[in-house]
């Protein structure tokens, strides 16, 4: 089975949860004996895990034909091009369309982030789509969130493969409601195009059937899962250095997270105990506004912000924690509960999650019920036996939840959708 991903993120460069889920189902994938994935981002750094999939970066997929030498590409290839892509390309010549900006290799630049020209971006991704469709060998194309849904149909309309598309969010969860017109559309294209359709919860798997108008029977959850610890990250120890229990918030600043609800909540936690610190790790347009509610409360010597964190810095920080809260006001699933319990560090997260779905050793509150919440935070500090059995019970829970379970439903979906696609 060869299938043609098309994805925005990818670890170690990530700005959330969808860089790690497309690594974790990839890997999870790649244990099926027979599966080959192509993997295709804007940019590559050069340090992705590439042991278990090809990785393509659009930024050196050649769109347009320039006056340079085969030979002088040639010379690039080791640094930039995928050896393959660069023989298949040779076999094609393309029109100069020179109102793109393109590097010397004939390709469209890309920023690999979320830059403020994204729509742009996003065009351009996928009409170098088109190029890499034609020239990859697949049975089947997969992508991942809204950002790729137009990459997925150019590859689908000029190869005639079936595609998958895989809902890690909607506008819905992202803008608390206030949805973008052009964002919405570009989701329900890329929906109404798909021949199945992928959610990560049944909380999404919901907002696309009513939201979408989409058909219930071509719309199937497969919910997200956490890799291994690695051995590294296992003998992590904690670095608190300090008698104080630590309550952490982790993930993007912004109002889909419900960052207030937490500092609302520390603030009635810091009116019953006292040796008791907040850290809210992470960034986001809401950040400075946090700030400023922390010292409106009062509690800002308590607090403490320190901005984006990735890779073995997350788990440093969920290791130091007592208590993990993710009090998400609209979460498509939310990996980062799984990470915090897989450390042996409590949860407590919002019924609005999807992977409330999943865990039964997490304790549940409403986003908004800040008084439910400070409870539970103040229980798991105060009581050691409910520390200690959901420290236990929940990383016994989370370390069965494996991405090679949720690759096995993916490849049954793909044989589905191939098997009907040609009948």
């Amino acid at each position: 089975m060869k299938a043609l991903m098309f994805g925005w993120e990818f670890p170690p460069h990530i700005l959330g949860g969808l860089g790690t889920a497309s690594y974790g189902l990839t890997r999870g994938m790649s244990m099926q004996e027979d599966m080959q994935i192509t993997f295709v981002i804007p940019k590559p750094w050069g340090d992705e895990d590439r042991r278990f999939l090809r990785i393509i970066g659009m930024n050196n997929t050649p769109v347009v034909w320039k006056d340079v030498s085969w030979e002088h590409v040639n010379y690039r290839i080791g640094k930039q091009m995928d050896p393959q892509l660069y023989f298949d390309l040779r076999n094609h010549i393309y029109a100069d369309f020179s109102y793109f900006p393109t590097n010397d290799l004939g390709a469209i630049e890309f920023s690999g982030r979320y830059p403020a020209n994204l729509m742009e971006e996003i065009n351009n991704y996928s009409i170098a789509a088109g190029v890499i469709a034609r020239t990859i060998e697949m049975d089947i194309i997969h992508s991942h969130d809204w950002l790729t849904y137009p990459a997925g149909i150019h590859a689908k309309t000029v190869t005639g493969k079936p595609m998958v598309i895989h809902v890690h969010a909607t506008d819905f969860d992202r803008s608390r409601g206030n949805v973008n017109p052009q964002v919405y559309a570009i989701e329900k294209d890329g929906m109404d195009h798909a021949d199945h359709i992928l959610t990560v919860s049944n909380l999404t798997r919901n907002t696309v059937i009513e939201k979408y108008h989409q058909d219930p029977r071509k719309v199937t959850t497969v919910h997200n899962a956490v890799e291994p610890l690695d051995a590294e990250i296992e003998v992590l120890t904690s670095k608190k250095g300090t008698k104080d229990k630590v309550i952490t918030f982790l993930g993007r600043i912004t109002m889909q997270k419900g960052p207030e609800y937490f500092v609302e909540a520390a603030a009635l936690v810091l009116k019953k105990a006292n040796n008791v610190r907040f850290v809210m790790a992470g960034s986001g347009d809401m950040m400075n506004q946090m700030i400023r509610l922390a010292a409106q409360r009062n509690i800002s010597d308590k607090f403490h912000f320190t901005g984006f964190m990735k890779g073995k810095q997350v788990y440093e920080v969920l290791k130091s924690s007592d208590v993990y809260v993710m009090p998400s006001v609209s979460e498509p699933f939310g990996i980062s509960p799984l990470e915090a319990m897989q450390c042996g560090t409590p949860s407590i997260i919002s019924k609005q999650s999807g992977c409330a779905e999943i865990l039964d050793n997490a304790i549940k509150t409403d986003y908004w019920a800040i008084e439910a919440m400070a409870e539970a935070m103040y229980s798991i500090i105060t009581y050691p036996s409910m520390y200690e059995y959901l420290k236990t019970e929940g990383k016994k829970e989370v370390d069965a939840i494996t991405w090679q379970d949720a690759g096995l439903k993916v490849r049954k979906i793909y044989d589905n959708v191939l098997a009907g696609y040609y009948r």
